[in-house]
């Protein structure tokens, strides 16, 4: 692995933060927040080709390799400016795999322009962590298919205008030969959303119902009852990015800075000194975190397919976010504890939010415990009983 990036990649690494000091000022804190800003942001991305910035060029890309492509994911997340579109990071890549020509030429040009906006309907109320188990229903009825069920933790579905959607189209198979990956138009009739609010008071997840909803044929992506192994395919690419890792450095590092602002304000030396060794640890962690991170990019500009590699940065990083959250509440004490709503909190709050969303982190994209045994099958080589 080459641990240095290229000239022109660190010119260009430059250039985006620029841009990025120009669209929203260069503490991220204060950045303007909210759907219609994120949306904006994402437009002119789009505009300037950054957006879709590694896709083939041949799709509407910019053709770019996959180490610039880290580079600007690096900058968008360490700026904590709004990058991250599912369209883009999973959909698009997943059609280009496994879909149609026809596919690729009805659903890539909305992402690559910016327009799109996709969620994705895999998890449902009894099938998260073993999804294989799912009971979402699609029946085969002439040039279309009829899904009944429901779908849970459905990120930004009351935004969305396609989602994709795994169902199970043949009961009797066993359990991961059965299931069929669709591209369903949210405005389809006999959809209902419902939203669940999150204990920090966003609406982010839906719950989402399909009652005798109709989806073309033309909407299934590869083989029927082979869906398990396009979803794998989107599983990966959810896996895989620096965005956890220098989301956690930034907020490690106010932190630190924190620390440092309460002993020079006088506070009792002895009480932040029992937190030395353990932050300098958070700081070590995160560059590990951040060559892992590096590695999955680097096996992927080489043409490998970064399988264990990404589930092992995926579980590293998340991890390591609910390991910093836990010492910045036992380090900001009691008053981690307000929320951003009050003048006094530290940090803007962040800690309090931090804290309370964190315990998500090792469930969404795949819990630890499944990364673990990915990590042991298929990147050890161990027996899976």
């Amino acid at each position: 692995m080459e641990f240095r990036f290229a000239p022109e990649d660190e010119a260009f690494r430059a250039e985006v933060r620029a841009f990025i000091r120009r669209e929203i000022g260069d503490n991220p804190v204060d950045r303007v927040e909210g759907w219609q800003a994120h949306r904006r942001f994402i437009k002119k991305l789009a505009e300037r080709g950054w957006l879709t910035l590694a896709w083939p060029q041949e799709v509407g890309g910019a053709g770019a390799s996959h180490m610039r492509q880290l580079v600007f994911n690096e900058e968008m997340a360490d700026w904590e400016a709004p990058a991250n579109d599912l369209g883009v990071d999973r959909v698009g890549p997943t059609i280009m795999l496994h879909g149609t020509a026809e596919q690729k030429e009805r659903f890539l040009p909305s992402i690559v322009a910016g327009d799109a906006v996709w969620c994705q309907g895999f998890s449902e109320p009894g099938a998260g962590s073993d999804l294989a188990s799912l009971q979402t229903r699609a029946v085969a009825d002439g040039d279309s298919f009829i899904v009944n069920g429901s779908k849970i933790w459905t990120s930004l579905a009351h935004y969305a205008q396609w989602m994709i959607l795994l169902a199970r189209t043949d009961g009797d198979a066993p359990k991961h030969r059965g299931i069929s990956f669709f591209l369903l138009d949210m405005k389809s009739p006999r959809i209902t959303i419902q939203p669940l609010v999150d204990m920090v008071g966003r609406h982010t997840f839906n719950q989402v119902f399909f009652d005798d909803v109709r989806v073309p044929r033309d909407c299934l992506v590869g083989e029927e009852n082979r869906g398990w192994y396009v979803a794998t395919t989107t599983l990966d690419f959810e896996r895989s990015g620096i965005q956890r890792v220098i989301g956690g450095q930034r907020a490690c590092d106010r932190l630190i800075a924190c620390a440092r602002e309460q002993i020079a304000a006088g506070a009792v030396r002895q009480a932040y000194a029992a937190m030395r060794h353990r932050l300098a640890d958070f700081v070590i962690d995160y560059h590990v975190g951040r060559m892992l991170a590096y590695r999955v990019a680097w096996l992927q500009s080489q043409g490998i397919v970064p399988n264990y590699e990404a589930s092992v940065s995926k579980m590293f990083g998340s991890e390591l976010a609910q390991r910093l959250a836990r010492a910045g509440m036992q380090l900001l004490a009691l008053s981690g504890q307000l929320t951003p709503a009050s003048p006094y909190a530290p940090l803007a709050g962040k800690f309090e939010t931090q804290y309370l969303t964190s315990a998500a982190l090792t469930v969404a994209a795949g819990t630890s415990e499944i990364n673990r045994g990915i990590i042991a099958t298929r990147g050890l080589g161990l027996p899976r009983a």
